[in-house]
Protein backbone atom coordinates (compact mmCIF):
# COMPACT_ATOMS: atom_id res chain seq x y z
CA UNK A 1 0.00 0.00 0.00
CA UNK A 2 1.60 3.65 -1.07
CA UNK A 3 0.98 7.06 0.72
CA UNK A 4 -2.56 7.49 2.16
CA UNK A 5 -4.17 10.50 0.24
CA UNK A 6 -4.10 13.69 1.31
CA UNK A 7 -7.71 15.25 2.14
CA UNK A 8 -9.24 18.44 3.19
CA UNK A 9 -12.69 18.57 4.62
CA UNK A 10 -15.11 21.60 4.27
CA UNK A 11 -17.26 22.39 6.73
CA UNK A 12 -15.23 20.72 9.24
CA UNK A 13 -17.86 21.57 12.68
CA UNK A 14 -21.00 20.44 10.96
CA UNK A 15 -22.93 16.88 11.52
CA UNK A 16 -21.09 15.42 8.72
CA UNK A 17 -17.72 17.43 8.79
CA UNK A 18 -16.68 15.55 11.87
CA UNK A 19 -18.33 12.31 10.77
CA UNK A 20 -15.51 12.93 8.02
CA UNK A 21 -13.18 13.53 10.62
CA UNK A 22 -13.71 10.18 11.99
CA UNK A 23 -14.03 7.91 8.87
CA UNK A 24 -10.73 9.34 7.72
CA UNK A 25 -9.08 8.89 11.03
CA UNK A 26 -9.49 5.59 10.62
CA UNK A 27 -9.05 4.95 7.35
CA UNK A 28 -5.72 3.38 6.45
CA UNK A 29 -5.57 5.02 2.49
CA UNK A 30 -6.35 8.48 3.34
CA UNK A 31 -5.31 10.94 5.97
CA UNK A 32 -6.87 14.15 6.76
CA UNK A 33 -4.67 17.06 5.90
CA UNK A 34 -6.61 20.18 5.98
CA UNK A 35 -9.76 21.79 7.67
CA UNK A 36 -12.20 24.49 6.51
CA UNK A 37 -15.08 26.61 8.39
CA UNK A 38 -17.34 29.30 7.23
CA UNK A 39 -16.05 33.18 8.27
CA UNK A 40 -16.26 33.81 11.96
CA UNK A 41 -16.93 30.50 13.15
CA UNK A 42 -15.48 29.49 16.76
CA UNK A 43 -13.18 26.91 15.47
CA UNK A 44 -11.09 29.28 13.02
CA UNK A 45 -7.26 29.86 13.70
CA UNK A 46 -7.64 26.95 16.16
CA UNK A 47 -6.22 23.22 15.89
CA UNK A 48 -8.63 20.66 15.02
CA UNK A 49 -7.91 18.28 17.25
CA UNK A 50 -8.45 20.36 20.42
CA UNK A 51 -11.75 21.98 18.79
CA UNK A 52 -13.38 18.24 18.82
CA UNK A 53 -12.14 17.81 22.71
CA UNK A 54 -8.74 15.55 21.79
CA UNK A 55 -5.29 16.11 21.27
CA UNK A 56 -3.58 18.87 19.62
CA UNK A 57 -3.54 17.49 15.96
CA UNK A 58 -1.28 20.19 13.83
CA UNK A 59 -4.19 21.09 11.93
CA UNK A 60 -5.57 24.42 11.91
CA UNK A 61 -9.07 25.33 10.54
CA UNK A 62 -9.30 28.10 7.85
CA UNK A 63 -11.44 30.44 6.71
CA UNK A 64 -9.20 30.84 3.78
CA UNK A 65 -10.03 28.00 1.79
CA UNK A 66 -7.17 28.19 -0.35
CA UNK A 67 -4.90 27.74 3.12
CA UNK A 68 -7.02 24.97 4.04
CA UNK A 69 -6.70 22.97 0.48
CA UNK A 70 -3.32 23.60 -0.19
CA UNK A 71 -1.69 20.27 0.44
CA UNK A 72 -4.93 18.36 -0.37
CA UNK A 73 -5.15 15.74 -3.47
CA UNK A 74 -8.63 15.78 -2.70
CA UNK A 75 -11.37 17.86 -0.66
CA UNK A 76 -14.68 16.76 0.79
CA UNK A 77 -17.29 19.15 1.05
CA UNK A 78 -20.75 19.01 2.95
CA UNK A 79 -21.28 23.07 3.58
CA UNK A 80 -24.07 25.25 2.48
CA UNK A 81 -24.50 26.05 -0.97
CA UNK A 82 -22.88 29.10 -1.48
CA UNK A 83 -19.92 28.00 0.48
CA UNK A 84 -19.82 24.90 -1.80
CA UNK A 85 -19.73 27.06 -5.34
CA UNK A 86 -16.48 28.93 -3.61
CA UNK A 87 -14.73 26.04 -2.12
CA UNK A 88 -15.28 24.06 -6.17
CA UNK A 89 -13.34 26.93 -7.24
CA UNK A 90 -10.64 27.38 -4.87
CA UNK A 91 -10.14 23.29 -5.26
CA UNK A 92 -10.51 23.83 -8.88
CA UNK A 93 -7.49 26.23 -8.53
CA UNK A 94 -5.46 24.04 -6.86
CA UNK A 95 -5.98 20.75 -9.35
CA UNK A 96 -7.57 19.57 -5.74
CA UNK A 97 -10.46 16.86 -6.79
CA UNK A 98 -13.63 17.52 -5.09
CA UNK A 99 -16.33 15.80 -3.64
CA UNK A 100 -19.89 17.66 -2.93
CA UNK A 101 -22.43 16.06 -0.86
CA UNK A 102 -24.33 19.91 -0.39
CA UNK A 103 -28.00 19.91 -1.76
CA UNK A 104 -29.83 22.60 -2.46
CA UNK A 105 -27.75 24.44 -4.58
CA UNK A 106 -29.56 27.37 -7.46
CA UNK A 107 -28.87 27.20 -10.98
CA UNK A 108 -25.78 29.95 -10.45
CA UNK A 109 -24.27 27.95 -7.92
CA UNK A 110 -24.61 24.58 -9.94
CA UNK A 111 -22.63 26.51 -12.59
CA UNK A 112 -20.44 27.49 -10.57
CA UNK A 113 -19.74 23.68 -9.59
CA UNK A 114 -19.84 23.05 -13.33
CA UNK A 115 -17.10 25.82 -14.06
CA UNK A 116 -14.66 23.96 -11.48
CA UNK A 117 -15.02 20.38 -13.27
CA UNK A 118 -13.87 21.89 -15.93
CA UNK A 119 -10.28 22.01 -14.63
CA UNK A 120 -10.60 19.02 -12.04
CA UNK A 121 -12.27 16.15 -11.34
CA UNK A 122 -15.55 16.86 -9.79
CA UNK A 123 -17.91 14.31 -7.76
CA UNK A 124 -21.23 16.04 -7.33
CA UNK A 125 -24.66 13.96 -5.56
CA UNK A 126 -27.40 14.64 -3.34
CA UNK A 127 -26.34 11.08 -1.33
CA UNK A 128 -23.14 9.14 -1.34
CA UNK A 129 -24.26 5.82 0.57
CA UNK A 130 -24.21 3.06 -1.87
CA UNK A 131 -27.59 1.86 -1.01
CA UNK A 132 -29.00 4.97 -2.09
CA UNK A 133 -27.40 5.01 -5.41
CA UNK A 134 -28.55 1.05 -6.06
CA UNK A 135 -32.26 2.88 -5.50
CA UNK A 136 -31.59 5.12 -7.86
CA UNK A 137 -30.26 2.74 -10.71
CA UNK A 138 -33.44 0.46 -9.58
CA UNK A 139 -35.87 3.53 -9.41
CA UNK A 140 -35.12 4.34 -13.60
CA UNK A 141 -35.45 0.44 -14.45
CA UNK A 142 -38.88 0.97 -12.80
CA UNK A 143 -40.24 4.06 -14.11
CA UNK A 144 -39.00 2.98 -17.67
CA UNK A 145 -40.81 -0.15 -17.61
CA UNK A 146 -44.07 0.81 -16.61
CA UNK A 147 -46.15 3.68 -18.15
CA UNK A 148 -47.93 6.79 -16.89
CA UNK A 149 -50.73 4.82 -15.40
CA UNK A 150 -48.58 4.50 -12.61
CA UNK A 151 -48.17 7.54 -10.32
CA UNK A 152 -44.79 7.89 -8.90
CA UNK A 153 -44.71 9.73 -5.49
CA UNK A 154 -41.08 10.33 -3.70
CA UNK A 155 -41.43 10.26 0.24
CA UNK A 156 -38.49 11.24 2.28
CA UNK A 157 -37.91 11.90 6.00
CA UNK A 158 -35.11 13.72 7.34
CA UNK A 159 -33.99 14.78 10.72
CA UNK A 160 -35.53 18.45 11.90
CA UNK A 161 -32.29 20.71 11.66
CA UNK A 162 -32.29 19.84 7.95
CA UNK A 163 -32.97 22.98 6.19
CA UNK A 164 -33.98 22.74 2.37
CA UNK A 165 -36.94 20.02 0.82
CA UNK A 166 -37.32 18.01 -0.95
CA UNK A 167 -33.92 16.68 0.06
CA UNK A 168 -30.87 16.34 -2.69
CA UNK A 169 -32.00 12.55 -2.42
CA UNK A 170 -35.13 12.97 -2.88
CA UNK A 171 -34.85 15.16 -5.55
CA UNK A 172 -32.14 12.66 -7.80
CA UNK A 173 -34.76 9.57 -7.36
CA UNK A 174 -36.89 11.35 -9.24
CA UNK A 175 -34.67 12.70 -11.51
CA UNK A 176 -33.61 9.17 -12.32
CA UNK A 177 -37.64 8.01 -12.59
CA UNK A 178 -38.23 11.11 -14.91
CA UNK A 179 -34.98 9.73 -16.59
CA UNK A 180 -36.58 6.51 -17.28
CA UNK A 181 -39.72 8.03 -18.40
CA UNK A 182 -37.82 10.06 -21.11
CA UNK A 183 -39.18 12.86 -19.15
CA UNK A 184 -37.58 16.60 -17.65
CA UNK A 185 -38.12 16.45 -13.74
CA UNK A 186 -39.01 20.22 -14.29
CA UNK A 187 -41.85 19.29 -16.52
CA UNK A 188 -43.51 16.80 -14.21
CA UNK A 189 -42.73 17.31 -10.59
CA UNK A 190 -44.85 18.08 -7.66
CA UNK A 191 -43.44 19.57 -4.54
CA UNK A 192 -45.89 20.96 -2.79
CA UNK A 193 -49.85 20.38 -2.51
CA UNK A 194 -52.07 22.34 0.26
CA UNK A 195 -55.94 23.47 -0.51
CA UNK A 196 -57.86 22.25 -3.41
CA UNK A 197 -55.51 20.97 -6.09
CA UNK A 198 -57.63 19.30 -8.15
CA UNK A 199 -57.10 15.88 -9.80
CA UNK A 200 -53.21 14.54 -10.09
CA UNK A 201 -51.65 15.36 -13.53
CA UNK A 202 -51.08 12.12 -15.62
CA UNK A 203 -47.49 11.37 -15.34
CA UNK A 204 -46.46 13.62 -12.65
CA UNK A 205 -43.96 13.22 -10.03
CA UNK A 206 -44.90 14.24 -6.77
CA UNK A 207 -42.66 14.62 -3.85
CA UNK A 208 -43.84 14.48 0.13
CA UNK A 209 -41.27 15.51 2.83
CA UNK A 210 -41.67 14.95 6.71
CA UNK A 211 -39.18 16.83 9.28
CA UNK A 212 -38.63 15.75 12.84
CA UNK A 213 -36.57 14.21 15.58
CA UNK A 214 -33.38 12.65 14.70
CA UNK A 215 -34.12 11.10 11.61
CA UNK A 216 -31.16 9.95 9.65
CA UNK A 217 -32.96 9.57 6.22
CA UNK A 218 -35.61 7.67 4.48
CA UNK A 219 -36.32 7.45 1.04
CA UNK A 220 -39.56 5.64 -0.34
CA UNK A 221 -40.39 5.83 -4.21
CA UNK A 222 -44.24 4.58 -4.77
CA UNK A 223 -45.10 3.40 -8.15
CA UNK A 224 -48.99 3.50 -7.37
CA UNK A 225 -51.49 1.66 -10.35
CA UNK A 226 -55.08 0.99 -10.70
CA UNK A 227 -55.10 -2.18 -8.29
CA UNK A 228 -51.61 -2.37 -6.97
CA UNK A 229 -48.54 -0.26 -5.55
CA UNK A 230 -44.48 -0.91 -5.57
CA UNK A 231 -42.44 0.42 -3.17
CA UNK A 232 -38.64 0.32 -3.01
CA UNK A 233 -36.96 1.74 -0.38
CA UNK A 234 -33.99 2.52 1.38
CA UNK A 235 -33.57 3.55 5.40
CA UNK A 236 -30.49 5.31 6.94
CA UNK A 237 -29.58 4.62 10.61
CA UNK A 238 -25.99 6.14 10.23
CA UNK A 239 -24.65 9.14 9.36
CA UNK A 240 -21.24 7.11 8.76
CA UNK A 241 -22.61 6.04 5.41
CA UNK A 242 -22.27 9.30 3.46
CA UNK A 243 -19.01 9.59 5.46
CA UNK A 244 -17.87 6.13 3.77
CA UNK A 245 -19.17 6.94 0.73
CA UNK A 246 -17.82 10.29 0.37
CA UNK A 247 -14.36 9.08 1.16
CA UNK A 248 -14.97 6.45 -1.37
CA UNK A 249 -14.98 8.85 -4.14
CA UNK A 250 -12.96 11.30 -3.26
CA UNK A 251 -10.52 8.00 -3.35
CA UNK A 252 -11.56 7.16 -7.03
CA UNK A 253 -11.10 10.51 -8.08
CA UNK A 254 -7.76 11.90 -7.28
CA UNK A 255 -6.01 11.34 -11.01
CA UNK A 256 -8.84 11.51 -12.80
CA UNK A 257 -9.70 13.77 -15.54
CA UNK A 258 -11.57 16.46 -15.57
CA UNK A 259 -15.44 16.46 -15.52
CA UNK A 260 -18.40 15.92 -13.67
CA UNK A 261 -19.13 12.74 -12.31
CA UNK A 262 -21.64 11.04 -9.72
CA UNK A 263 -21.67 8.13 -7.22
CA UNK A 264 -23.03 6.08 -10.24
CA UNK A 265 -19.66 6.39 -11.64
CA UNK A 266 -17.66 5.98 -8.75
CA UNK A 267 -19.72 2.72 -7.84
CA UNK A 268 -19.32 1.64 -11.55
CA UNK A 269 -23.21 1.07 -12.18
Amino acid sequence: MGEPCSIAVAGVAGRMGRMLVETIGGSERARLCGASEKPGHAWIGRDLGECVGGAASGIAVYEDPVLAFRDAAAVIDFTSPEATAKNAAAAAGLGCAFVSGATGLTEAELSAVAEASKRTAVVRAGNMSLGINLLTSIAKSVAKALDEDFDIEIVEAHHRQKVDSPSGTALMLGEAAAEGRGASLKDCAIRGRDGITGARPRGSIGFSAIRGGDIVGEHDVVFAGDGERITIRHVATDRAVYARGALKAALWAVGRPAGQYSMRDVLGI
